[in-house]
């Protein structure tokens, strides 16, 4: 099944990294070969190991458009294994979601496309993510309004270098990307593949792109369920993980001092708070709000500790990487040690 397409004609190639999806992907790939469009498309899936059935799903898949191309689990790596998976197809646009990223309707795709036809010059286009309907509310509200704010200027690309470099807030929004849920122009790709690093590929291709020349695009119709609600120790972990990234990456430093930690917390519980009692979460999901300094703290700490990561030893820098752990297919939730 891991065969090259040898047609031409493909105008978009699916392309889905997995690595022990669970049920979820049982539903994501139908729901990918399902979309509408006007033009052909295919699937990819690239899985690093998986025991728990998908490769024998994806074996069994009634459709001649799915391919699968099995890889070692020490040879995955974020960047690595989407260029991989690229370069193994041959559509004018690769479109990259993840194992867990559910279209939310049959036009999820032709959306993804349509934004890149609107202009040549557009390298990549990200899509929204939807929280799933058994998410927290607080998971809902974030994701909402995080993806609202690309709705005001949808393509957007460096209009002043000088500008661009002395201002943080405007690197940050500008080359903001998610290959969660991505399409990438293959020209481009060529050019510019994905960097061989263990976390913000996705950022780091955009920032490429931009600062080549490109521009970059915000499909809000294409969009995807995609979400997750942390434990407090994953909270922490997945925060020291961005901060790290971002520091390392970028030079970005979250919080700046551990005054900025606590205030940066205690504003956050007090927004969350306000939030709850507006919408009633006191009553419908008291334990959660409850739990809100706690989580909220863990986050607060997990950015602090990332942005001084190398300080740390060697062994807690190890242990504080969500990251690294499901790298190294070790639990990241007490749900996974309990399955």
């Amino acid at each position: 099944m891991d065969s090259l397409n040898s047609t031409n004609a493909v105008k978009a190639s699916v392309v889905i990294p997995t690595k022990n999806p669970g049920q979820i992907f049982r539903r994501v790939l139908p729901m990918v070969c399902a979309q509408k469009t006007d033009f052909p498309f295919d699937v990819l899936v690239v899985d690093s190991g998986s025991k728990d059935g998908t490769v024998e799903f994806v074996r069994s898949f009634a459709d001649p458009r799915v391919r699968l191309h099995e890889i070692a689990p020490t040879e995955f790596g974020h960047g690595k294994t989407r260029n991989l998976g690229v370069s193994l197809t041959r559509g004018e646009y690769a479109v990259l979601i993840t194992h867990d990223a559910l279209p939310a309707d049959e036009n999820w795709l032709k959306s993804m496309v349509e934004a890149a036809e609107a202009d040549s010059q557009i390298a990549g286009v990200f899509g929204r993510h939807l929280a799933y309907p058994d998410a927290s509310p607080y998971t809902k509200r974030d994701l909402e309004r995080h993806f609202i704010n690309f709705t005001v200027e949808p393509v957007v690309w460096i209009q002043d270098r000088a500008q661009y470099d002395n201002d943080p807030g405007l690197r940050q929004r500008l080359h903001f990307f998610s290959d969660n849920n991505a399409l990438i122009r293959r020209s481009v790709w060529e050019k510019l593949p994905y960097p061989d690093v263990d976390f913000a590929e996705d950022q780091i291709w955009a920032e490429e792109a931009l600062k080549a020349g490109w521009k970059k695009a915000y499909a809000h119709d294409g969009v995807v369920y995609h979400s997750h609600d942390f434990e407090n120790i994953e909270k922490l972990q997945r925060s020291f993980d961005e901060s790290y990234a971002l520091y390392r990456l970028f030079g970005y430093v979250l919080t700046p001092n551990f005054k900025h930690m606590i205030l940066s917390w205690l504003a956050q519980t007090r927004n969350d708070w306000r939030y709850a009692r507006e919408s009633g979460m006191w009553r419908s999901h008291f334990g959660l709000t409850l739990n809100t300094p706690v989580h909220n703290l863990m986050r607060s700490m997990g950015h602090y500790l990332g942005s001084r990561a190398e300080r740390l030893p060697l062994r807690l820098r190890h242990w504080l990487s969500r990251d690294r752990r499901m790298l190294r297919g070790l639990p990241t939730s007490k749900k996974k040690l309990e399955q």
